[in-house]
C-alpha cells in the first residue's frame, strides 16, 4: 500500500523553528533518494531539499543554511528542521521520491501546512 503521510506543520512566528515529518511506504521509500517539496499560495509546487539513500543532501539555495532534510531508513521516515523561518517559507510541505530517469512520483500525501508570520 502506498502512504506519504507529512506532519508537523503549523503557525509559528518570522525567526521560529518546526521539524516536520513524514512516513512513507517502503515501496516509495526503500533505497531511493527523497525530497522535501514546498507549495507556496498561487504557485506550483517547487523542490526544497533532497537527500540520497546513504546520506548526500543538497538544498535550493533559500534555504540553505536554515533547513536540514534527514531520514531514518529503518523507520521509513524523512525529516526536515527549518529553523529561522522567514514568511516566505510559508506553503503545503510534501514529502516524495525524487523522480530519475525510470521513476516519476504518482501519488501524493495531502502534505502539512507550514505558515510563517511577520
Amino acid at each position: 500500500q502506498v502512504q506519504l503521510v507529512e506532519s508537523g506543520g503549523g503557525l509559528v512566528q518570522a525567526g521560529g523553528s518546526l521539524r516536520l515529518s513524514c512516513a512513507a511506504s517502503g515501496s516509495i521509500f526503500s533505497n531511493r533518494a527523497m525530497a522535501w517539496y514546498r507549495q507556496a499560495p498561487g504557485k506550483q509546487r517547487q523542490l526544497v531539499a533532497t537527500i540520497s539513500n546513504d546520506g548526500r543532501t543538497t538544498y535550493v539555495d533559500s534555504v540553505k543554511g536554515r533547513f536540514t532534510i534527514s531520514r531514518d531508513n529503518a523507520k521509513n521516515t524523512l525529516y526536515l528542521q527549518m529553523n529561522s523561518l522567514k514568511p516566505e517559507d510559508t506553503g503545503v510541505y510534501y514529502c516524495n521520491g525524487l523522480p530519475n530517469i525510470v521513476w516519476v512520483p504518482n501519488y501524493w500525501g495531502q502534505g502539512t501546512q507550514v505558515t510563517v508570520s511577520s
